[in-house]
């Protein structure tokens, strides 16, 4: 899902979403090309259920953090190539999504999935919402291209989607 020249919420300029579900109920996606900045790892990790000894090393190892969405800001989504799989992953098509410690212990030992993007809260629509917002040309679509969707260069995926987009005008 792609933003479009005439998206009118702001926080959703240049936006590309990479959508999870969509049904009469809804939808829901996470926005891959928003990074805040980077951070330990150890700060996205209970310290409850690290050694600190553990929780030193991980304090070493800083990580980009992507805004995914205004909902649920707090949450963890780790959005990851299909090869890495723990009990909490999920397959969608070409890409996975993984909410467990255990992965962001896997990533900072280099035994995590071979790429992932960290992204804090998702984006999510109410029943019809999505598809009006679609329908007065806030967004568009493409397929999900794995080599923008783990590009290192946030600033550019909007631009390499909006050309990979389905409907060009």
């Amino acid at each position: 899902l792609i933003a479009t020249e005439k998206m009118t919420d702001v926080r959703f300029n240049e936006s590309v979403i990479v959508m999870l579900e969509s049904d009469e109920n809804g939808a829901w996606g996470l926005a891959i090309n928003k990074k805040l900045g980077t951070m330990p790892i150890a700060l996205l990790i209970d310290s409850s259920i690290s050694s600190s000894k553990e929780r030193e090393r991980l304090f070493a190892i800083n990580v980009p953090i992507f805004w995914g969405g205004p909902v649920a800001t707090k949450e963890i989504f780790i959005l990851h190539t299909n090869e890495y799989k723990s009990k909490t992953t999920k397959k969608y098509g070409n890409i996975s999504i993984t909410k467990d410690y255990d992965i962001l212990f896997d990533i900072s030992k280099n035994k995590g999935p071979k790429k992932s993007l960290i992204i804090l809260g998702y984006s999510g629509w109410g029943s019809g919402q999505l598809e009006g917002e679609m329908e007065r040309d806030h967004w568009i679509l493409s397929d999900i291209d794995l080599n923008i969707t783990f590009d290192e260069d946030s600033n550019t995926k909007w631009n390499k989607a909006y050309k990979n987009r389905f409907i060009k005008t």
